[in-house]
């Protein structure tokens, strides 16, 4: 098989959402995903994008078969950093290098960007992604602990405001 790495397009973001949804299963948490791909598209491709991302297409089908998607984000105390929200390979395409070549283009976009500091999550049973993350020289941070509200939990909080 022979894949192309490139910036992802709007024309890209059914495939993306395919992913996103292949993922969470993987992940055992499906019905998570309360996002579109409306939403993915407005987000990542119209005025003022959120988030950005590097497909890797497999050449023969034209399929997106894997994707890093990531977002700007700000550290008081490291200043500009890049978040990688997502980094996925269909499974039947894993093995053939494509998680590794789409860090590598998250990475040099880090280094262009100049960034202090980039990160990302990895759940602690997925031990195959944590062992390829050690290849990378990645720090784990076993101290901090993700701490987050959902969209009910937000506004159930501010009605009592």
């Amino acid at each position: 098989m022979n894949f192309v790495l490139r910036k992802a397009e709007a024309r890209d973001v059914s495939g993306m959402f395919r992913l996103v949804k292949e993922l969470a299963e993987f992940e055992r948490a499906p019905h998570e995903v309360i996002n579109t791909e409306e939403v993915l598209l407005r987000d990542g491709f119209e005025e003022n994008s959120v988030y950005r991302a590097f497909v890797a297409v497999e050449e023969s089908s034209k399929e997106i078969v894997g994707m890093a998607l990531y977002y700007t984000a700000y550290s008081t105390w490291k200043g500009k950093l890049l978040f990688l929200d997502d980094l996925v390979v269909t499974e039947r395409c894993r093995r053939f290098g494509l998680g590794r070549k789409l860090i590598n283009e998250f990475l040099k976009a880090s280094k262009e960007e100049g960034v202090n500091q980039i990160r990302w999550q990895v759940l602690d049973w997925n031990t195959p992604a944590i062992g390829f993350y050690k290849t990378l020289g990645v720090e784990m941070d076993e101290e901090w602990i993700t701490v987050k509200m959902g969209k009910e939990q937000i506004e159930k909080y501010v009605s009592k405001l």
